[in-house]
């Protein structure tokens, strides 16, 4: 890239002195030179020359002296490499000249092997700001990019570090939500209230993942598909998924009250939870960003999502998040027969920390104990269960089962 060098100085012999002594950086196509008489001429040089890198200026000058010509360019943001070349070579212009701007400062008569070492040196300096402002750019444009996908700490170091996406096998939290009976709604709704509700939820559900530092890996339709443990590391990523699964819980009951009380039966939120290994990575192609996760620990939390519905649960948890959680309270749902798998997954569902805790917990607890043991007790104890909780649709769940014959743990679904 050619350096554009503007020269201001009164002097007349000066431009064929200057294209004489830097002849093979002319030719070469290094540098190339512009000349004005004074700080008059060199501000209608630039205004007409957006590409101008650097100027070498006198300071004693007709019409308007170098000094000015700074204090002018500093005055309307245009900032320029500057090196002052001057007989007055006092400490109170080189004071003035440097807090004006100036890059450096040499004295006449010009000493060419040092002008054009100076000249070099601002020219290393000036490639080093380009480059510096190149790498903010492109920091602040993936940060933009990122930000739609990672909470804003971690958009932020992926950023500035450079951070290679590729695929990798990773440990991670992975959870899925989704609105129960949504396709139905969007067909009976108009489109600027679907808008509207649609807009809403997703930007305080995905505050709330953000503000557990959870990945949006997806965002389809009404759900969101979220990682924890990926891109970077963390230890207690599966308790965050758990606490994260609570405030979304939280959250999106509250904000189907909301759109009830507007005459919009909005379905409730449901939530499933799995760990373990998974391919995550940008697998967007050339010109898409598309950061996903990939496995049989994906399918899972799928399915646990779900296998909501048929348990009248909001979230269901697998075993292997729930052995990573210190001081995990919550119910055993059973031991599911999920589509697609052999192997029976015991799920749970958190309960939420609440104050004055009725000990409805443990009694259900007690009850399913009953029930895993095979004991004839736990048919009373989940109609006792019911009988003081109707709206307990998991208690519910396992009483029909009793009642239909079905009992143990062992839960085959649909």
């Amino acid at each position: 890239m050619t350096a554009r060098i503007l020269f201001v100085d009164d002097e007349p012999d000066l431009e064929a002195l200057v294209l004489q002594k830097f002849r093979r950086q002319v030719r070469e196509g290094e540098v190339a030179f512009l000349f004005a008489r004074d700080g008059v001429d060199a501000l209608a040089v630039i205004d007409g020359d957006r590409e101008i890198d650097m100027l070498v200026c006198d300071i004693n000058m007709p019409r308007m002296d170098g000094l000015t010509l700074l204090k002018k360019l500093q005055e309307a943001e245009r900032s320029l490499s500057t090196i002052i070349v001057s007989a007055y070579g006092d400490m109170a212009n080189i004071r003035t000249a440097m807090n004006r701007g100036a890059f450096d400062f040499l004295t006449k008569p010009i000493d060419f092997a040092d002008l054009e070492a100076t000249i070099a040196k601002t020219l290393r300096h000036l490639g080093e700001l380009r480059e510096a402002r190149r790498r903010q750019a492109a920091a602040e444009r993936a940060h933009a990019a990122l930000s739609r996908y990672f909470s804003p700490n971690l958009a932020e170091r992926l950023a500035s570090e450079g951070v290679e996406l590729v695929g990798q096998w990773r440990d991670l939290v992975a959870l899925f939500t989704d609105i129960t009976g949504f396709t139905t709604l969007v067909e009976t709704i108009k489109p600027d209230v679907l808008s509207e509700l649609l807009n809403d939820y997703l930007k305080h559900m995905t505050e709330i993942v953000f503000s557990h530092e959870g990945t949006v890996a997806k965002v389809v339709g009404d759900a969101l598909h979220v990682l924890f443990g990926a891109p970077g590391d963390q230890p207690d990523h599966a308790s965050r998924a758990v606490a994260c699964a609570l405030d979304l819980d939280s959250f999106s009951e509250e904000f189907r009250e909301a759109w009830r009380a507007k005459g919009v039966a909005l379905g409730a939120t449901r939530i499933g939870i799995n760990a373990g290994p998974a391919i995550v990575g940008n697998f967007g192609g050339a010109h898409f960003f598309d950061y996903t996760a990939y496995g049989d620990t994906i399918n899972t939390v799928a399915r646990l999502e779900a296998a909501n519905k048929q348990l009248g649960t909001r979230i269901c948890i697998s075993e292997s998040v729930v052995r990573q959680v210190p001081g995990f309270r919550g119910r055993p749902v059973g031991d599911l027969l999920l589509r697609g798998r052999t192997e029976a997954l015991r799920a749970f569902e958190p309960a939420p920390a609440r104050e004055g805790d009725d000990g409805a917990l443990e009694v259900y607890l007690r009850a399913f104990a009953l029930l895993q043991a095979g004991d004839p007790g736990a048919l009373g104890a989940f109609a006792a269960q019911v009988s003081t909780r109707p709206d307990d649709q998991l208690a519910s769940f396992h009483l029909k089962r009793l009642l239909n014959g079905q009992g143990g743990t062992r839960i085959q679904l649909d």
